[in-house]
């Protein structure tokens, strides 16, 4: 499998994005291609030998509690847990893309994401990774310069794990509803070296890696609300604070102080996947473990009061393109897994035409061996649909990771445009490949017929894990609202027309290939149509007609950029092959003919919905289902 993703990923970032071009930059000037590979190689390497023999064991052995004599609850994980973080941590990739003076490689984040993909390939659910770079990353670019020396260095070292804790149990993703109180702790708390000190008291849930001991601390990013003058919460989002809420107290100096804050983990969730990933539900201020004698988890302001949502989404864009690379990794792994099993599995016979059959008429002949499953055209069509879904998703989730590099190293032009380009295409890359990858984890399955229902094959726990990414950081539904709720209307459309001229830049180039003249057109069409749709929706003005059909809006948008995506690789292919002399290079143009023959079509449909304003589902009485 790695050996397959290894190939995929140096055509991708060498070839097609250029990756290597970026060593230009004075931030990367000390790397070159033979810098890059070997983290790549390290990764590899690492993800062969700690992450993959393991993702059966931790999907079977899932966290549990033991009570502890004092009553107390210790999460238990797999001993491979502990080795495969330890190892990660050891390897430096916390902290690759961080300045040198604290101890990171300043690798472009495009090199880190690739090196990334082949831990998320063997076993998504172990260690707590992305989670712990995305807090770091928060608290650099909104911390101040203690709690970034504190916190985000301790975490980027390997020493701590983060976590971000956003739902509650009576509010779920509705972020208006957070409950979690967040109150002064005493007279001079504004003065507390580590940011103004407040004592927190509240539930939340769903907190991926909320408690462990693969590492000494863990940094709880916590949303919490800060009473107004009457006492009372501020309703809505902008009442939103973000806190640090420490696990184990700590001084100045980042050292423990010996003294446990008021978290208490008050019981695990059991998932359908992702079981290798402690997810917990967490009691701040309970009084369980009481601070100087008081109730309540002693948290830092980040930030300013009010402006905790506004910081988060540093921590939740990340989260979702990292999300998107998890699900495309996902869906590769099966298709890698089932592609195998089609090459080795003797199954069945071709229909023959009736000059080829013996009898003279046409059907199978059953004296005939029997012949891989490989050579039956429906399997070609499941193993090529997993194709397009899987590296087609690989290829927007690095071109994401470009965009970072150049809103970080770009001219100040450039970074304005990568910035807008990616709050468009953000939910795009993570909810696009958590459908789509899942679909190909459901053709793995298919695949395997009735072995890919049972566990003696990997497909079923792929497809498990990955049904979990839909819901991460952010339903569907949630991701389809803020696409065509504010993204492609945000700035008068700038966004939008941002888009549609990087997709003419392509166009113009797949023009200028005669194999490739007819899908510049198709595309050019398909944007054309999601254009009309978006004006469409929006034409009453009502929020509710246009975001009635925001899913098959999204489902249509994400087709668009993945057509785009697959004919800009395809004019990289044949810019170096044209004569498709390369098995790979090969596959790669059928990957795209297959994304444009059967699967573009299908924006139609989506879109027809979109254009209408159908009130089908949005009308439909609550009494009448």
């Amino acid at each position: 499998m790695t050996s397959s993703l290894r190939h995929t990923l140096d055509f991708l970032l060498y070839q097609w994005l250029e990756a290597e071009t970026l060593q230009q930059r004075s931030r990367f000037s000390d790397h070159s291609r033979e810098t890059f590979d070997a983290v790549l190689d390290t990764s590899e390497r690492i993800a062969r030998e700690k992450y993959a023999p393991f993702n059966r064991l931790v999907d079977l052995e899932e966290p549990r509690t033991e009570t502890e004599p004092d009553g107390t609850l210790r999460v238990v994980l797999p001993q491979a847990t502990y080795e495969a973080r330890r190892a990660y941590a050891e390897s430096g990739l916390l902290s690759a893309a961080q300045d040198y003076d604290i101890g990171g490689m300043q690798l472009p984040y495009t090199v880190e994401a690739a090196a990334n993909s082949f831990f998320a390939a063997a076993s998504i659910s172990i260690g707590s990774n992305l989670l712990t770079s995305g807090n770091a990353n928060l608290l650099m670019v909104h911390g101040t310069d203690l709690q970034k020396q504190v916190f985000a260095l301790n975490e980027f070292n390997g020493r701590w794990s983060g976590t971000m804790c956003l739902s509650e149990p009576q509010a779920g993703s509705s972020l208006s509803d957070v409950a979690t109180r967040a109150v002064p702790d005493g007279e001079g708390f504004e003065a507390d070296p580590l940011g103004p000190r407040y004592r927190l008291k509240g539930n939340k849930m769903w907190i991926s890696s909320g408690d462990h001991e693969l590492t000494e601390n863990i940094v709880h990013l916590v949303l919490a609300k800060i009473p107004g003058p009457d006492g009372k919460l501020i309703p809505g989002v902008k009442g939103i604070s973000l806190f640090i809420v420490p696990k184990k107290l700590v001084d100045t100096e980042g050292h423990l102080t010996g003294e446990r804050n008021d978290v208490a983990l008050a019981g695990l969730n059991h998932k359908l996947g992702w079981r290798g990933t402690t997810n917990t539900l967490l009691n701040f201020g309970e009084g369980k473990y009481p601070v100087r004698g008081a109730a309540g988890a002693v948290g830092y302001l980040v930030g300013k009061p009010g402006d905790g949502l506004k910081c988060m989404f540093h921590m939740m864009n990340e989260a979702r393109i990292g999300i998107g690379m998890a699900a495309t990794m996902l869906g590769l792994a099966g298709y890698y897994a089932s592609l195998d099993y089609a090459k080795n599995r003797p199954q069945g016979r071709p229909i023959q035409s009736s000059s080829a059959s013996a009898a003279g008429k046409g059907g199978k002949d059953a004296s005939a061996p029997q012949v891989r499953l490989i050579e039956h055209a429906d399997i070609k069509r499941m193993l090529l649909a997993q194709k397009a879904y899987g590296e087609g998703a690989l290829a927007l989730n690095l071109y994401c990771a470009l965009l970072v590099d150049e809103q970080h190293t770009g001219t100040p032009e450039a970074a304005d445009e990568a910035r807008l380009l990616l709050e468009v295409l953000t939910p795009i890359a993570k909810s696009w490949p958590s459908e789509w990858c899942l679909e190909a984890n459901s053709l793995a399955i298919q695949i395997h017929g009735g072995y890919g229902y049972t566990r003696d094959f990997p497909v079923e726990q792929y497809w498990r894990d990955n049904r979990l990414n839909m819901i991460h950081e952010g339903t569907h539904g949630i991701q389809a609202a803020d696409l065509l709720g504010r993204k492609v209307v945000m700035q008068g459309g700038a966004g939008l027309q941002l888009l549609a001229r990087t997709i003419e830049a392509t166009l113009a180039k797949a023009r200028q290939h005669p194999a490739l003249a007819a899908y510049a057109g198709q595309l050019a069409q398909a944007l054309q149509d999601v254009g009309e749709a978006t004006q469409a929706a929006w034409a009453t003005g009502n929020p509710g007609e246009a975001l009635a059909n925001a899913v098959p809006y999204m489902q249509a948008f994400g087709h668009v950029v993945l057509a785009w995506m697959w004919l800009d690789v395809a004019c990289s292919v044949l810019a170096a092959d044209a004569t498709l002399s390369v098995a790979a290079n090969a596959g790669r143009m059928g990957a795209t003919r297959y994304f444009f023959h059967y699967e573009l079509p299908k924006i139609g449909a989506w879109l027809a919905v979109v254009r209408t304003r159908d009130a089908t589902c949005a009308g439909l009485a609550e009494d009448a289902f």
